[in-house]
This record gives C-alpha cells, sequence and structure tokens, in this order.
C-alpha cells in the first residue's frame, strides 16, 4: 500500500472518530436521561431529567470534539 493512501484512511478513520465520539456522546446522554426518567423514577419526572443529561451529552461531544481537533491540529 503506498504512503499516501496510507495516510488517506489514517485521515479517515480519524474525522469518522470524531464523529461517532459525538453522535455517541449525544445518544448515551439523552439514553441515561429517558433511564432515570421511565425506569427510576416512573415517569414522575418525565422530560425533564431527559433534557438535562440530553444536554449534558451535547455537551461532552463537543467537549470531545475539541479535544480531539486540537489533538488533530498538533499532529
Amino acid at each position: 500500500m503506498s504512503e499516501e493512501r496510507r495516510e488517506m484512511f489514517r485521515q479517515l478513520a480519524a474525522y469518522s472518530h470524531v464523529g461517532m465520539t459525538f453522535v455517541f456522546s449525544i445518544l448515551i446522554g439523552f439514553g441515561m436521561g429517558w433511564a432515570l426518567d421511565n425506569k427510576v423514577f416512573n415517569g414522575k419526572t418525565a422530560p425533564y431529567l431527559t433534557f438535562i443529561f440530553f444536554g449534558f451529552g451535547i455537551l461532552a461531544g463537543f467537549k470531545n470534539l475539541w479535544e480531539l481537533t486540537r489533538e488533530m491540529k498538533d499532529e
């Protein structure tokens, strides 16, 4: 495999890692909030914990996005 092709696959893997990390952070935050609302508190706190943990997931996603892009820039 040529060095140019190897570099292309390395960059593709790095960028897909950034995207998947962002999406999974949001989904995990949403899932935790939904589980707390519906399974732990039996729907008594229905949309509130879901929205709060969804926000935490978005914040975690942007934090990971920031760190990964800074690492990629340093390379």
